[in-house]
């Protein structure tokens, strides 16, 4: 693999021009595409297999149109200290609201008038208006959201305190401040790096046509292939990742070869064979993480993880041809002025002088028991929150009191009870008489605070029940009430609803974690015993990264759910952790780690190919390569940093999480515990059985091939000289 990508960076360094236009011309056919593509909708949301899902289905079928996925809203009405909004003139006031939101936009179905449906709490301090839409909450236009709430301002002087609630307000989160924010980072990071502003601005550069080419493309394809709004959030956040890592070990690889002496070119091809075979399996491990998603059974994720896999192959091709087509247009600007002066008095100078990852690698080995107990005790202290992970999706509740969804989910709360907000769907497959025992058994039930009469449809075989829950949607009371009537009605009994739908959620991704742990470790391990040629290597860095993912969801439930720390991070109400939580840590995370560990090891495992002694290898690989994985995790870091600040609980958790894993994995498990476990293993942790290193291929990571045709042409020399 060495030798074909050493011809193929030196290919694109030749035709430089060529490959630099056909880039371009790819980011200019996916921008006209997604510009001329519709806007994406939300995307449907089904979980196949679950009973609130089969639910679903069988309100469209007997129910047409009830169970439709229109957005909705309530307008929440509450009258002043010892005053009832039936008082005439509160009374006006929601009637003149009610009477607004109906002309307000063509997007509505239908707005309930609280009078009428008996929608006012039993003291008369609170009612609400139900606004039930056509689309979903995606697909509503700024007009009908500026309606709604202009609606609710209005009523909002005159003697009643009014707030909105319903999904109808939610919009995509605005990362833009945050990806602003990460790329500026980057960049200084960069450039204290490489100190050079060319060298700082290639990994930039690239990762951002990558990132355009990837999401442009999912926006054009959106709509036909149904990805959803948030399928490209997911490949921004992974392509520019990956698109930074990428170029930055190759560009850092190029100077090392330059440093050496080696021409422009050839230095091109040699950073192409050697980094560059580091990066195509780094992508693969990647890939491997995004695809695996498919295993959870969920088509949203599954597609999600389908594109943000594209987008990574995208980053990898762009890393093996335009980085070096872009590094011959730079030419020595690559290099800052004080290198270039050093290079030309002598070209290995810079190489002898201990750096800080020599530094660093010497003191590990000396002590690797004390490196070793303090990077496992300390990530195992940090994961023991884990043991008390509770899953879920965050509601209304969950947000900020600044918001007027909370208000209005604590004004429903107040005024009806905390099961207010999360009612049961519950649809009996059979007539009314079924339905009458099926209230019956729901009633000698504890957990619930409303039963209402089944409604029939017009066939008269089957009907609705609504539950409301004495406890709020996310409470464990809630949960326990779901399964009993599930396990107190027949097969011909199915609850639904957002509640059961989001418990039901939860359940399905506690189910898929373990199988899909298995898949994306076990073919990772497989991937990086080709490229090791090791079986504790591969072995060290897949328990190294589990280790990092449970410290860091421990100290994700520390914060999130416990609380501790809470207010330094803006987390104001504590509640469930994000079902996707654990399973998005795994797949985004693992790809990071096996970045780093690959761009690490690889290079330790060239020196060791080449001669050196087992910690001699480490040092080199420290020497070479700890700079620029510390620069990559520090600009990943900062990046998912940037999301903590979000007003957004899911959006604050996810970068989080993802910020504490990328801290735990890159600076305590592959620069602390992984030299440590190297060095106690000394030359076992590269034993391969003969039998598996005759089957295995012999991928050629460390560039065995490019260092042959060295010591070939080095010997062909003399005898041409003689001739």
């Amino acid at each position: 693999m060495a030798t074909f990508l050493y011809k193929l960076g030196r290919s694109a360094f030749r035709r430089r021009r060529l490959v630099a236009l056909l880039w371009v011309a790819l980011l200019a056919i996916a921008g006209i595409g997604a510009a001329t593509a519709p806007a994406p909708t939300s995307g449907s949301f089904s979980i196949p297999g679950t009973e609130a899902q089969r639910a679903f289905d069988l309100l469209e079928e007997r129910f047409p149109g009830a169970g439709a996925d229109g957005a909705t809203a309530r307008v929440v009405f509450k009258a002043p200290e010892g005053q009832k909004v039936t008082d005439p003139a509160h009374k006006a006031v929601v009637e003149e609201t009610v009477a607004a939101l109906k002309s307000g936009s063509d997007q509505i179905v239908s707005v309930a008038d609280p009078y009428a449906t008996q929608a006012v709490s039993q003291n008369g301090s609170t009612a609400y208006v139900s606004v039930a839409y056509k689309v979903n909450a995606m697909e509503l236009t700024d007009e009908t959201r500026e309606a709604l709430t202009q609606a609710g301002q209005n009523a909002q002087g005159k003697g009643l305190t009014v707030e909105v609630g319903g999904d109808a307000l939610q919009t995509m989160p605005a990362t833009g401040a945050g990806e602003i924010v990460g790329v500026i980072i980057a960049g200084i990071v960069l450039v204290m790096t490489f100190g050079s502003l060319v060298a700082a601005g290639l990994p930039l550069l690239t990762a951002i046509i990558g990132v355009g080419i990837g999401v442009s493309s999912i926006a054009a394809l959106a709509n036909v292939l149904d990805l959803g709004s948030t399928t490209s959030t997911l490949a921004m956040m992974i392509g520019l990742a990956v698109g930074i890592d990428y170029a930055l070990f190759i560009v850092s690889r190029y100077r090392a070869e330059l440093a050496e002496g080696r021409e422009k070119e050839d230095a091109a091809g040699r950073a192409v064979g050697t980094a560059g075979s580091a990066v195509v399996f780094a992508g693969l491990t990647v890939v491997i993480a995004l695809v695996g998603l498919a295993v959870v059974n969920i088509p949203m994720l599954t597609k999600m993880g389908f594109a943000a896999a594209a987008t990574v192959v995208i980053a990898v091709l762009i890393a093996l041809t335009l980085i070096p087509a872009l590094l011959g247009f730079a030419g020595d600007k690559v290099i800052g002025r004080k290198q270039r002066k050093g290079l030309k008095k002598d070209a290995g100078s810079q190489t002898d002088k201990p750096n800080g990852g020599t530094r660093w690698a010497r003191l590990v080995i000396r002590r690797p028991v004390t490196v070793l107990l303090i990077g496992v005790l300390g990530l195992g202290a940090i994961a023991l929150p884990a043991a008390s992970l509770e899953m879920g999706l965050p509601d209304d509740g969950v947000k900020p009191t600044s918001t007027t969804e909370r208000r209005a989910y604590d004004a429903l709360s107040d005024g009806f009870g905390p099961g207010f907000n999360g009612p049961l769907l519950v649809v009996v497959d059979g007539d009314k008489a079924a339905a009458d025992k099926t209230v019956s058994s729901i009633k000698g039930l504890e957990g619930w605070a409303a039963v209402t009469p089944a409604t029939p449809n017009k066939a008269g075989d089957a009907a609705m029940i609504t539950v409301v829950p004495k406890d709020r949607p996310s409470s464990v009371a809630t949960e326990t009430l779901v399964h009993d009537i599930r396990d107190a009605t027949g097969d011909d009994v199915l609850v639904t609803g957002a509640t059961a739908m989001n418990i039901d959620f939860s359940q399905k991704m506690n189910d898929a974690l373990v199988p899909y742990l298995a898949l994306v470790v076990g073919l990772a391990f497989l991937l990086l015993t080709v490229v090791f040629r090791s079986i504790l290597v591969p072995l060290k860095a897949a328990l190294g990264f589990l280790l990092s993912v449970v410290a860091a969801l421990g100290a994700v439930v520390a914060v999130f759910q416990w609380g501790w720390l809470g207010s330094l991070f803006g987390v104001e109400q504590t509640g469930p952790i994000m079902s996707m939580m654990p399973i998005f840590m795994v797949g985004v995370v693992f790809g990071l780690a096996m970045d780093y560990e690959v761009f690490l090891v690889t290079r330790m495992r060239e020196a060791y190919v080449h001669g050196e002694r087992p910690g001699e290898a480490i040092v080199t690989g420290f020497r070479h390569s700890a700079r620029v994985v510390t620069a990559a995790a520090v600009i990943m870091i900062a990046v998912f940093s940037g999301f903590i600040g979000m007003t957004d609980q899911m959006i604050k958790m996810i970068g989080f999480g993802l910020a504490v894993a990328v801290l735990f994995d890159a600076f305590v498990v592959r620069m602390a515990i992984v030299p440590a476990v190297l060095a106690l293993l000394g030359h076992k942790a590269w034993w391969l059985p003969k039998w598996l290193d005759r089957i295995l291929p012999n991928v050629d990571v460390e560039g065995e091939g490019l260092a042959k045709r060295d010591e070939e042409g080095a010997g062909s020399k003399p005898d041409l000289v003689k001739a």
